[in-house]
């Protein structure tokens, strides 16, 4: 599936992954508490571009470090409690954060359990018209399942073949991708 950005407008969906998309993250574990979060540059600028285009911006992001014991869950939702008010701070905005603490679940992604709870949740997103972003191809993956458009950031995963066909493009960071929005 090929994206046309000229066909992106105030009907189509945004999800994104967080680790590794919006915030950098920490090889070989997991981001514990808000002191370690930090935005990857451009970040809450792209997020005010997206703002005035996407219907719904939704995070979907995977959180084993909570199932595992060495996360605690009040620390995740305090991140995105401060990660949505810096966006919105910004002119940005966040609709909705799912987030999967399980080791195994079918809200684990690329199992695509959050996405069909955002569907529930906002009825009146169309698939056809959504994209996921993220930098593994368990977010492609997911993408696939959800039946979305999906862009790969090489931020974390250098190494992954961008020609997969899981792919449908791709871009350095989030701000290029919001920068090529804005252009179109």
């Amino acid at each position: 599936m090929a994206i046309d950005l000229h066909k992106i407008d105030h009907t189509w969906t945004l999800f994104l992954d967080r680790d590794g998309v919006i915030n950098h993250e920490k090889h070989k574990d997991y981001i514990h508490t808000w002191n370690e979060f930090v935005f990857y540059d451009g970040v809450q600028e792209a997020m005010a571009v997206f703002a005035k285009i996407f219907s719904h911006i939704i995070i979907v992001t995977n959180q084993r470090g909570i199932g595992k014991g060495v996360t605690r869950r009040q620390d995740v939702e305090l991140i995105h409690k401060n990660m949505t008010k810096a966006i919105e701070m910004a002119g940005g905005r966040i609709d909705a954060i799912y987030f999967c603490p399980d080791m195994e679940s079918p809200n684990r992604k690329p199992n695509p359990g959050m996405g069909l709870q955002a569907l529930k949740d906002f009825p009146a997103i169309d698939t056809g018209k959504a994209i996921m972003i993220g930098n593994t191809l368990s977010d492609m993956q997911f993408g696939r399942n959800l039946g979305v458009h999906t862009i790969f950031l090489p931020t974390t995963r250098p190494e992954v073949d961008l020609k997969d066909e899981r792919i449908d493009a791709v871009y350095d960071s989030l701000i290029t991708f919001a920068n090529d929005l804005e252009k179109k």
